[in-house]
């Protein structure tokens, strides 16, 4: 049975390690009822929901943590983001012009050449970005691109994600504090890096986090915490798409309602649709308009 929208932190007792697990799938098959998509950009869209949340579990403030590939190929755009409550959304843009392959396995099969770009978003204080070329196959070897880059401690993944589950797993070295030996310390992560890299996807999409484990760790001290829930939500709302129309101007929204007679926006995450005639309007810049 697998972890219904679960990520579980664990820590290993004897060594200066510590990792991630999650599995999300109520949440993300509602991400995949709002748009269709066919089954290979579901799967990478799934390892973005997966890897978000893992990034997310780190964030040591209030905020939201975006994850964003930008290509040239059938994909132009896949985005997730997760907050520090592990609520979770993602979409996916398909290029103007390109057809996708049925048969795309990787990721750049689908985003073509472009940038990996990771916001975080705090409700206070200063924004941060980084970027990296979609310069490897997966999105697990450009966030490990990206870790090395950013002169974090050493970080590494592995994503899985079918038509109903996504899930990921992470292993991060910790500053030395147990080991006697920076040497210690690399053989120690070494040793775990192995044994994590046995995994199968099918494993981390079907066996419960407990089971899968054990079975890759059972010879190591391993502490397991409460798991966190995550689960679908839209930051979407009426009020912020009166804002967005807003900061077009009195002028052109004006000439959108003289054009459309009803303006509608609709958020591409979960299809929601706001609707503003003249009177909503009117409300909205504080005069009368549309004489």
């Amino acid at each position: 049975m697998i972890s219904n929208d679960l990520l579980h932190r664990f820590i290993f007792d004897d060594c200066d390690i510590r990792g991630e697990i999650v599995t999300v799938s109520s949440s993300f098959q509602e991400i995949l009822s709002h748009n269709d998509y066919p089954k290979p950009v579901q799967a990478l869209l799934g390892e973005f929901v997966a890897a978000v949340t893992l990034l997310c579990s780190t964030l040591k403030f209030d905020g939201v943590i975006t994850l964003q590939a930008r290509g040239d190929g059938a994909l132009s755009l896949v985005m997730a983001e997760c907050n520090n409550h592990n609520d979770v959304r993602a979409i996916v843009r398909p290029a103007a012009e390109g057809e996708i392959d049925a048969e795309a396995a990787t990721l750049s099969d689908l985003l073509g050449q472009g940038v990996l770009t990771i916001t975080l978003d705090p409700a206070q204080g200063k924004r941060y970005q980084g970027v990296v070329p979609l310069d490897a196959d997966t999105l697990a070897g450009c966030l490990e691109h990206y870790f090395s880059q950013s002169e974090q401690l050493p970080t590494r993944f592995w994503l899985a994600a079918d038509d109903s589950n996504a899930s990921g797993l992470l292993l991060q070295a910790l500053p030395q504090q147990l080991s006697a030996s920076a040497e210690a310390n690399a053989e120690q992560w070494r040793t775990m890096v192995a044994l994590a890299a046995t995994v199968s996807a099918e494993e981390l999409l079907r066996i419960d986090h407990n089971r899968l484990l054990y079975r890759l760790f059972h010879e190591q001290p391993l502490r397991l915490f409460d798991p966190s829930q995550v689960q679908f939500a839209c930051s979407c709302s009426r009020e912020r798409s009166a804002e967005a129309l807003k900061s077009l101007g009195q002028d052109d929204v004006e000439q959108l309602l003289i054009e459309q007679e009803i303006i509608e926006i609709d958020c591409q995450f979960c299809n929601q649709l706001y609707r503003y005639n003249a009177a909503d309007v009117r409300a909205l810049f504080g005069q009368e308009i549309l004489h």
